[in-house]
């Protein structure tokens, strides 16, 4: 598994005040990370933590771990649509191709004994 790089550049990081657990410290400082990657749209944000480079630390590890995620399955996707493609123009084999000509041929006789008046299989 490759690792996803990050640019700095790449990302907008905004600090906003936590909610929930941790006293005082959360009421006075911007404690919450909110990291925005601009090129994907991807939105993390961290305030697990009470200080505000422990929730910095685990925002940019989570990012990481969400492009990755995304990368992978835009891979898987891409070979799965390769996959289906090549299925797709594969040749017949002899059975497959005597089975559509079977059904071909048992869908003629349908349609002949229908123009006769009596409908039989």
């Amino acid at each position: 598994m490759g690792r996803v790089v990050v640019s700095k550049a790449d990302v907008v990081e905004t600090f906003v005040r936590s909610s929930g657990p941790g006293g005082q410290n959360v009421n006075k400082v911007e404690t919450c990370v909110h990291l925005v990657h601009t090129p994907t749209g991807v939105t993390v944000k961290c305030q697990k933590y009470r200080t505000q480079f422990q929730n910095r630390q685990g925002a940019w590890s989570m990012l990481e771990r969400v492009l990755e995620q995304k990368s992978q399955q835009e891979i898987l996707r891409k070979r799965q649509a390769y996959e289906k493609e090549r299925r797709k123009n594969r040749k017949k084999s002899a059975a497959a191709k005597a089975r559509m000509l079977d059904g071909k041929r048992k869908h003629a006789l349908k349609k002949q004994n229908r123009k006769g008046g009596r409908f039989e299989e």
